[in-house]
C-alpha cells in the first residue's frame, strides 16, 4: 500500500514534472508562486529557460553571499536560485541543486548548458535524504518548497548536516496561520504548510540558532483573515556544535 509520504512525494513530482515540461511559465495553481520576486537587474543573470515562477520569495537576496561559497538549493526546480546564487559566488564558487523530478533536473541542465554556467551542479535526490557529504556547504537555500515537504523535521536535519559550522539557513516558504484542514490547492503549497510555530519550532529543534524573519507578508486569505504567510527566514548552524 502506498504511504503518505510517498503519494504527497508523487503528486508533487508529476505536478512539477508538467510544469518544467509546458511551454508557458504559468504558475501551477492559484497562490502557488510569485513571479515577481527578481528585479530586472537580477533576472539578467538568470536563463530564460529557468524562470517559471514558481518561488515565494527571494532567499538569494537575504543571504550575504560571497565569491567562493558553496550554495546549496533545496528543491532547486529549474533552477533559477541556483543561477542566481552562482552569478554571486562566481567562478571560484559553487551552487548545487538538488530536486526530485527529472523533468526540471533536464530543464536545469539544459540552461546551464545553453548559457555556458559552469559553476552550477544540479543532482537528483529528496530533501529529506540530501545526496551531499556532511559540512560541505557554506549556505543552504529554499524557495518554496520545504512546505510541500513530508517530513519536514528530516529537510532541516539534513539542511543541518550538509552545512559547515557557521552556515546559513536561508529559506522562503509558506506557512499556514491558523490549521486549515480541509484546504487543498493544486500543487499543495498551503495545504501541506505546517502552522507557523510549529515551523520554526522545528527548526530551532534542528539545532540552528539566531533564527529571525526578514521577510513576513500574506499569502492567503480567507473570511478569518489571513489563513497562510510567505516568510523568508535566516539562521545559522553554531560554530561549535555540541555532538
Amino acid at each position: 500500500m502506498e504511504s503518505d509520504t510517498e503519494r504527497i512525494r508523487a503528486r508533487v513530482r508529476e505536478q512539477y514534472g508538467r510544469k518544467a515540461s509546458a511551454a508557458s511559465s504559468d504558475c501551477c495553481g492559484p497562490g502557488c508562486c510569485s513571479p515577481a520576486e527578481y528585479s530586472k537587474e537580477e533576472l539578467e543573470r538568470i536563463p530564460s529557460e529557468a524562470l517559471l515562477g514558481e518561488g515565494s520569495g527571494n532567499p538569494v537576496r537575504h543571504a550575504d553571499l560571497k565569491a567562493g561559497e558553496v550554495v546549496v538549493d533545496l528543491g532547486s526546480g529549474a533552477g533559477v536560485d541556483v543561477f542566481l546564487a552562482a552569478s554571486v559566488v562566481g567562478p571560484s564558487g559553487r551552487a548545487i541543486g538538488v530536486d526530485m523530478t527529472p523533468e526540471m533536473l533536464l530543464r536545469a541542465r539544459r540552461a546551464a548548458e545553453r548559457a555556458g554556467v559552469r559553476n552550477v551542479v544540479f543532482h537528483e535526490g529528496v530533501i529529506e535524504a540530501l545526496p551531499l557529504a556532511d559540512s560541505s556547504a557554506d549556505v543552504v537555500l529554499s524557495n518554496c518548497v520545504i512546505n510541500l515537504s513530508p517530513d519536514k523535521a528530516a529537510v532541516f536535519r539534513e539542511a543541518f548536516r550538509v552545512l559547515r559550522p557557521g552556515g546559513r539557513l536561508v529559506i522562503s516558504d509558506i506557512v499556514q496561520e491558523r490549521a486549515l484542514l480541509i484546504l487543498d490547492d493544486d500543487c499543495g503549497c498551503v495545504s501541506n504548510a505546517m502552522l507557523r510555530a510549529d515551523y520554526l519550532k522545528l527548526i530551532r529543534a534542528s539545532g540552528f540558532r539566531d533564527l529571525r524573519i526578514v521577510e513576513d507578508r500574506p499569502w492567503r486569505s480567507g473570511p478569518a483573515g489571513v489563513d497562510a504567510s510567505s516568510l523568508t527566514l535566516h539562521a545559522f548552524k553554531p560554530r561549535e556544535v555540541n555532538s
